[in-house]
């Protein structure tokens, strides 16, 4: 490139001879505004001076600010515009002179602006709905095309009307929305350069925020230390912020309040009346703020403000009780006296509706906004007592008593006949009401009391009781007393007798209910007490024509039956019964016959092949028989006593009692039946157990089993539910939630269906009979399980039958299975088959003999017809 130049400038050189040639490089420039460019200027031929001068005219002197002229030697020089700018524009010039020669090259130098976003902020952001206006100034020349595209398309203004781009290059979005939130781009393009350039804008859409309270009314009681929520929920984009004010004051967290973390949920702590009124929620963003009204009402539980005791006379007109109380709502005022509350069951005034009287017109009960007041008429001594004056409303209520003092003259009670006998002390009681307290004199035929010549009289005096004692020294001692008390108001004076006491009737015996070794005795008490209390029962027994054998009982209210233990089985007694009081022992009754029960028996046939016939052996068992319970509930509910009466003993002494229970159900939970707990070995003379610790208002089942030598009877068993827990406050009984009429009775029939199914099932399998019997039988030709067996053993006991009078016993034998000569199983017998021992004899053979020595085993013991047998391991009937 160079050489192909120097080569040119020689050319020029010769062919100009000593002519000036200059030359600008490059012939012409375009600068971007704020950009640096230089041009040279090479001059050809001796110059003395190359100047520089701009478009106006102007000679550019060296070391200028933005335009710098600088010689590098003979023959260039270099103009340098630095940081180019519009003024900058325009034609430059160089000239070359020597002497008077001169020579010029002219350079055109054109600014123009790049693109460039002079204002383009990111993020921009608006409220919802607001017609956004999205800023992006483009700087650039000539003036840029402005194109917008969102989420990677370009933005149609023609199909969109919300969309317009202004003449500025700004977008336009009207009512803009939520979902119109993101990322926009502002593309600028310049056509005659080909220039693009683009700025992402991210547009933010804030949202107003909604607010809305949890609840519009909350209910506070005051003056109770407790707390009050107040709480809104806030939406909105920013998330907002939430505050709380009350009378225009802003809440904030300290000791009177608490705000949670976000400030929704304001707590007000120790409520106070003064607290009530209205509370402000408000939520505030960028987008704006909203509130809402929470309503505070703050009730005050009744508190009785005044209430005095009172004194009245009796006979007096009228005495009135007065009662105020605070409270809002304002409290309802009722009175009560012991049981009674004077407004129940009384009518009201047509005219004074807050006016309550009486039917007999002498209780008057007034209203009036907080204050009530108890009038009573025509004053009695009953009257006087505790008054309990009740203040209720809608939050709870206050109760508070009063004393109403009644001054009466004394008023004697007691009971006015009292028995006794000679040389026994009696004390004649003289109960005398009186306020004041009254003085007490006793007389007998005019004369106080104890006089000079009386030595077996005593008088003692409490505060409302007088009692003279008398120990009757003879008849002349018995008759009438007087009592006469006085005090302030006046006398009073009764006459009591002391009566000589008589031994009581005889007692009825009504029933005899006879076992094996015991008897129960039922009877009524006598008709006559003799005057004073019964203390003991006598019951004598004998065989008869013997001498009688008796025991004494302690009588209490609720015995009906004594029991007679140590009698023999099957034989008979005649009994009879006397009461005793402090008197002496009364006539016997009548003496009742009865015959105790013979000893349960259960016995063995055992039979060992291949004997001829089985030999038989018989044990005497006799378990004895169930006790009778009855519960009894302590004074402390949670604690019961559990008696029980011996029964039969089955022939030998009873050695002790077990007993065990369980809970069975909980009120107000699912069924549920806990374990037994541990059993319980009592001595063989114990007749009850305390159970203590039971839980309350459960449903108990005990069981108690007597046991001898021989075994252990029959559970007695005996369910009783605990009392209620008198620390626990009963819930409120909904009467919706409870099971309807039609329900219980479905219960019902589904329970009865099952029982039913249950013992025909047991009845198939046991006894082989029943309606399942029935079905296998007729329809499917079957007989019931075991039915094989049981032919076996009727079978092999058909030979002992006995013409005699003997009782029938069922024989039947543990089966055994015997190998077959033949090597083959056994064959399984039917009603068919003889009955064969491996010898091949029949026991048809020797049926008579087998008869006999049955007979024989028979006579030993006493057999029961009819009496249920009882077996034990895999022992077989008899």
């Amino acid at each position: 490139m160079l050489q192909t130049r120097d080569l040119i400038w020689g050319l020029l050189f010769i062919g100009c001879a000593a002519a000036i040639q200059v030359q600008i490089t490059p012939t012409q420039g375009e600068i971007s505004v704020g950009e640096s460019k230089f041009f040279l200027c090479e001059v050809v031929g001796d110059a003395k001076d190359i100047d520089w001068y701009a478009p106006s005219g102007e000679k550019i002197l060296p070391n200028m600010p933005d335009i710098f002229v600088n010689r590098a030697d003979e023959t260039t020089s270099t103009l340098t515009i630095y940081h180019a700018n519009v003024d900058s524009a325009g034609i430059y010039k160089c000239v070359a002179k020597n002497g008077d020669k001169e020579a010029q090259a002219t350079v055109q130098v054109k600014i123009f602006q790049k693109i460039t976003f002079a204002s383009a902020p990111s993020p921009q952001e608006f409220n919802e709905g607001d017609d956004a206006d999205i800023v992006c100034n483009v700087v650039s020349s000539p003036p840029p095309t402005i194109i917008w595209k969102h989420k990677g398309s370009k933005i149609q203004v023609a199909k969109d009307v919300r969309y317009k781009i202004m003449d500025n290059g700004h977008l336009q979005i009207r009512g803009i929305k939520k979902i119109d939130e993101g990322m926009y781009n502002c593309e600028a393009r310049v056509m005659a350069r080909g220039e693009i350039d683009f700025k992402m804008i991210k547009v933010v859409v804030n949202v107003l925020p909604t607010i809305r309270a949890r609840l519009s009314e909350v209910n506070a009681t005051a003056d109770i230390g407790s707390s009050a929520l107040l709480a809104c929920d806030a939406d909105g984009f920013p998330e907002p912020t939430v505050t709380w004010a009350h009378n225009n004051i802003v809440l904030e967290t300290g000791d009177k309040y608490s705000l949670n973390e976000d400030g929704s949920e304001l707590v007000i702590k120790d409520v106070k009346k003064v607290d009530e009124g209205d509370y402000t929620c408000i939520a505030k963003n960028k987008a704006g703020e909203k509130a809402e009204e929470v309503s505070l009402n703050v009730f005050v539980q009744p508190k009785i403000t005044y209430l005095n005791n009172q004194t009245a006379s009796e006979f007096d007109n009228q005495v009135t009780l007065t009662c105020e109380a605070l409270g809002d709502p304002t409290p309802t005022i009722s009175w009560s006296f012991e049981n009674r509350v004077f407004t129940e069951g009384e009518q009201a005034s047509w005219t004074r509706p807050d006016k309550y009287e009486s039917l007999d017109r002498n209780i008057v009960v007034r209203s009036h906004a907080r204050v009530s007041s108890l009038t009573l008429k025509n004053i009695v001594f009953t009257y006087a007592g505790q008054y309990l004056c009740t203040a209720s409303n809608s939050i709870g209520q206050d109760n508070q008593h009063m004393y109403l003092e009644v001054r009466y003259a004394p008023k004697i009670q007691g009971r006015v006949t009292v028995y006794t006998w000679e040389g026994n002390a009696a004390n004649i009681s003289c109960e005398v009401e009186a306020h004041p307290g009254a003085s007490v004199v006793w007389f007998r035929d005019g004369l106080q009391l104890p006089s000079a010549n009386t030595t077996n009289m005593k008088i003692y005096n409490t505060q409302s009781v007088s009692y003279l004692e008398i120990t009757p020294d003879s008849q002349s001692d018995f008759g009438s007393y007087n009592c006469t008390a006085t005090n302030a108001m006046g006398t009073d004076s009764k006459e009591f007798l002391l009566i000589q006491a008589e031994v009581p009737s005889s007692p009825e015996i009504q029933q005899v209910e006879p076992f094996s070794s015991t008897a129960v005795v039922a009877f009524e008490e006598p008709d006559s007490m003799g005057g004073v209390p019964i203390i003991k029962y006598k019951v004598e027994w004998r065989l008869p024509g013997q001498d009688w054998t008796g025991s004494e009982h302690d009588a209490n209210d609720e015995m009906t039956t004594i029991t007679i233990v140590g009698l023999k089985p099957e034989t008979t007694y005649e009994v009879k019964m006397s009461a005793i009081n402090g008197k002496g022992e009364g006539e016997s009754s009548l003496a009742s016959t009865f015959k105790t029960e013979p000893v349960q028996y259960s016995f063995t046939i055992s039979s060992e092949i291949p004997t001829t016939i089985a030999a038989t052996t018989m044990a005497i068992k006799g378990e004895p028989s169930a006790p009778i319970l009855e519960v009894k509930v302590q004074d402390k509910g949670n604690t019961l006593k559990v008696n029980w009466i011996k029964q039969d003993d089955g022939g030998s002494p009873i050695k002790h009692y077990l007993v065990r229970y369980k809970a069975v159900s909980i009120p107000n939970k699912e069924k549920h039946v806990s374990d037994w707990k541990p059993e319980i070995r009592l001595p063989y003379n114990s007749e009850y157990v305390m159970l203590n610790g039971l839980d309350w208002n459960t449903e108990y089942e005990v069981h108690v089993v007597a046991e001898n030598q021989q075994g252990k009877s029959e559970p007695a068993v005996i369910s009783f539910r605990t009392a209620t827990d008198p620390t626990t406050i009963p819930d409120a009984v909904d009467s919706s939630s409870g099971l309807g009429t039609g329900a219980i009775v479905g219960i019902l029939i589904v329970v009865f269906f099952l029982l039913l199914l249950g013992v025909d099932v047991t009845c198939y399998f046991l006894n082989k009979c029943g309606l399942l019997m029935c079905i296998a039988v007729n329809f499917c030709g079957k007989a019931g399980p075991g039915a094989k067996s049981k032919d076996i053993e009727e079978g092999k006991a058909a030979f002992t039958k006995d013409e005699s009078k003997e009782p029938i016993v069922e024989v039947r034998t543990e089966e055994e299975h015997i190998p077959n000569q033949g090597g083959g199983g056994p064959t399984e017998p039917n009603e068919t088959t003889p009955l064969t021992e491996p010898d091949g004899k029949t026991v048809k053979d020797d049926k008579t003999k087998g008869q006999t020595e049955l007979k024989n085993a028979t006579d030993e013991v006493k057999t029961v017809p009819n009496e249920a047998p009882q077996t034990n391991g895999n022992e077989s009937k008899a």
